[in-house]
């Protein structure tokens, strides 16, 4: 007797019936796939053919948006209504500089805007990642939902791992250094906005996904959004170079162009060293690129969030922020 197909072999057998009969998942059949892989109920050897049938061809906007919302459907929030203002993904890490657009959230937050940070560290070698660093700073790690409300009550900012929210695409992405590749699901955790932030900001690597993002948060009922080429693949404006931030602004898609702040580019650190950002912070040393890269990228948050109308005033608004900064924050 021959053995009944396995359910998940559907959606493989859509991508890999090579170059004529393969296509794209629809919405809704990314989202059922989605809601396999989160209940476990995939096959190792089949998730792996998925992942990477899915990386050679790349993902499309809908296969995103039917991704996120399953994975959305088996978090485990607070009972009680969080406002949060801007949900920032960090998933990247960096290699060329250090991550400055940490003091870009924690100056927002500073100025009473309330910052939900998500992100994974550890999966490629050679890059230093958000959580390592936030505890240089004596920034406490969230280890729930519960835990992240209450620090974005107090604080105005929490960051919370992958890992401890959705342990099962945490795993995943981990896989990079057995593949070899990305996989789909470092997209989609961009996208993710586990507490429903009024507005979100994303940092990616390649350009081409820039647009699939704006569309795909489109689908998935995220009226502000911004996303743009970060440095290194996270969330941070480099100020040396034209930045295209490509967005939804109550729901509508809209292109924004914001020009480099300096003719030449800087150098990249010899060493990344976490204790700068201290340094910086408290104003005992100085760093041309690091503070415009601070400046920049909160001025991006800001006229994301309507605190802005135009790219000057938010400029300007950010450069306030700095200048008036807590620079008592890190003494010990």
């Amino acid at each position: 007797m021959a053995n009944s197909e396995h359910p998940f072999a559907e959606f493989i057998k859509i991508l890999g019936k090579g170059k004529r009969g393969s296509r794209p998942l629809t919405q809704g059949e990314a989202y059922r796939a989605m809601q396999m892989i989160v209940k476990q109920q995939v096959e190792p050897i089949q998730l792996g053919a998925f992942l990477m049938l899915m990386r050679v061809k790349e993902e499309t906007c809908e296969e995103l948006a039917g991704f996120v919302q399953a994975a959305r459907e088996s978090f485990i929030l607070p009972e009680n209504n969080l406002h949060v203002d801007l949900d920032w993904s960090s998933y990247a890490g960096k290699r060329r500089h250090l991550p400055w657009f940490i003091l870009s959230t924690l100056l927002l937050a500073e100025n009473g805007i309330k910052i939900f940070m998500h992100g994974a560290g550890g999966h490629t070698e050679g890059r230093i990642y958000t959580e390592e660093v936030l505890k240089v700073l004596g920034i406490e790690v969230a280890e729930s939902f519960e835990q992240a409300a209450k620090q974005i009550e107090r604080h105005n900012f929490s960051y919370l791992p992958l890992r401890h929210f959705c342990p099962v695409l945490h795993d995943i992405i981990d896989l990079r250094p057995l593949m070899g590749l990305r996989s789909p699901v470092h997209t989609l955790v961009r996208l993710l906005n586990p507490l429903n932030a009024t507005h979100t900001i994303q940092g990616i690597f390649h350009p081409s996904y820039r647009a699939v993002h704006q569309q795909a948060a489109l689908l998935v009922g995220q009226q502000n959004m911004a996303v743009l080429k970060g440095e290194g693949g996270e969330t941070e404006r480099n100020p040396d170079v034209e930045c295209l931030v490509q967005s939804v602004t109550n729901g509508e898609l809209k292109d924004e162009l914001w020009p480099p702040l300096f003719a030449r580019r800087h150098p990249k650190a010899d060493s990344l060293t976490p204790e700068e950002l201290i340094h910086l912070w408290r104003g005992d040393e100085e760093n041309e690129f690091a503070q415009a890269t601070i400046i920049s990228t909160a001025a991006i948050a800001l006229k994301i969030l309507g605190k802005a109308a135009t790219q000057q005033q938010a400029h300007e608004l950010a450069t306030e922020y700095w200048l008036k900064r807590n620079q008592q924050r890190f003494v010990d």
